[in-house]
């Protein structure tokens, strides 16, 4: 009798031993979803639920249903700053994956002089904090006393106002949103190519391929995914771009660098949070589409279908 409790015993504390085992991975990661659910999911929620309310920061919030999308879907602002952030779009990321892959091909060559110096040269402006960024942007390219202006007089040509005019004032934030992150495009693209067998390149020499050919029938194919990856974390970026035209043109002149990431911050300032909470949200849909879009048209072959 004493043996068999004493055997059930042993049982029992294998068992106990045996789900502790099976828990400890679940307790080490408990805390990180603890916090995800209270700063990731939690505030998310609430914000969609936010979204359907009428509430200014103080109060009783006011539930209005589909009022908020309404008020937004027809404001023309909301469409304008849409509209800035497209025309960004089409300035800045295509001249980015050119830019990008070119200047992770000559770092990939090793034959190249200096190319560690390269390296930090171009990843120095991506840790650069962007508001003594801007404060340069903004001496460079000042009308009257800027230094681009003042190169322009020494050929005969005229003043040109960069920051003031809505003709140049959209390529001016292109600019400096490529001078600041062209850098973390050309890492991304060079861990592609560095993941391309050596051994592709040595057969198409072998085969009489020249470096042109080489190019666009090995390398552009093989770091596709890298692209894909790219214009979309590039085009979330540019839809949620605030700093840049906060710091430099605050929005002008007359709302033409008003990107849909200020328009949206100017809800949040207005204290108008239930549709600055819509506005997000609408923003998430659109960013999602394109990037989905963007992703599709980048797969690789094998993978389209």
């Amino acid at each position: 009798m004493t043996t068999t409790l004493t055997g059930g015993g042993g049982h029992a504390r294998r068992r106990l031993r045996l789900g502790s085992t099976r828990l400890s991975p679940y307790l080490f990661i408990a805390p990180f979803f603890a916090v995800f659910a209270a700063f990731g999911i939690y505030p998310l929620i609430y914000a969609l639920q936010l979204s359907f309310m009428r509430w200014r920061g103080a109060g009783v919030a006011r539930w209005v249903g589909l009022e908020n999308y309404t008020y937004l879907l027809t404001n023309p602002d909301f469409w304008a700053s849409l509209g800035n952030s497209a025309v960004m779009w089409l300035l800045i990321v295509p001249l980015q994956v050119v830019a990008g892959l070119g200047g992770a091909v000559l770092l990939a060559n090793a034959k190249l002089r200096l190319r560690g110096f390269f390296r930090v040269a171009f990843i120095a402006p991506f840790v650069t904090p962007l508001v003594a960024m801007a404060q340069v942007w903004i001496v460079v390219f000042d009308q009257d006393y800027g230094l681009v202006n003042y190169l322009l007089n020494l050929v005969g040509l005229p003043d040109v106002g960069w920051l003031t005019s809505t003709a140049w004032s959209k390529p001016t934030l292109a600019l400096l949103f490529l001078w600041k992150t062209t850098g973390f495009a050309i890492i991304i693209l060079l861990a592609g190519l560095q993941a391309v067998p050596g051994g592709v390149y040595e057969a198409a020499s072998l085969d009489g391929a020249s470096r042109w050919r080489q190019f666009w029938s090995i390398t552009v194919p093989l770091v596709r995914r890298s692209m894909s990856f790219l214009v979309v974390i590039q085009t979330l970026a540019v839809f949620q771009m605030f700093s840049e035209p906060f710091v430099v043109t605050e929005g002008g002149p007359y709302g033409s660098t008003t990107t849909a990431g200020l328009y949206l911050y100017n809800h949040i300032t207005a204290s108008d949070l239930g549709t600055g909470a819509a506005n997000s949200f609408l923003l998430v849909l659109l960013v999602f589409g394109l990037s989905a879009v963007s992703g599709r048209m980048l797969r690789p072959k094998d993978e389209a279908s």
